[in-house]
């Protein structure tokens, strides 16, 4: 079981893969993060964790984009 969180690194990487992206790629991602975070609600909640982190990284770049 993978049990370590984000890593600057990675946070750093999906900040440079959305900037990269269509909008269109971007809610897939987010889509993707979010169920994969459902799964691991209440199995394991650093992975959960992880990719509501990944989530929210490419809905800041959206954000950026809205504004």
């Amino acid at each position: 079981m993978i049990d370590t969180p984000a890593t600057a690194t990675e946070f750093n990487t999906w900040t440079a893969h959305a900037k990269s992206l269509p909008e269109t790629a971007i809610r897939h991602i987010m889509a993707d993060c979010q169920k994969a975070e459902e799964a691991m609600r209440g199995w394991n909640p650093t992975r959960e964790n992880f990719y509501r982190d990944q989530y929210l990284t490419y809905r800041d770049e959206l954000l950026r984009r809205a504004s």
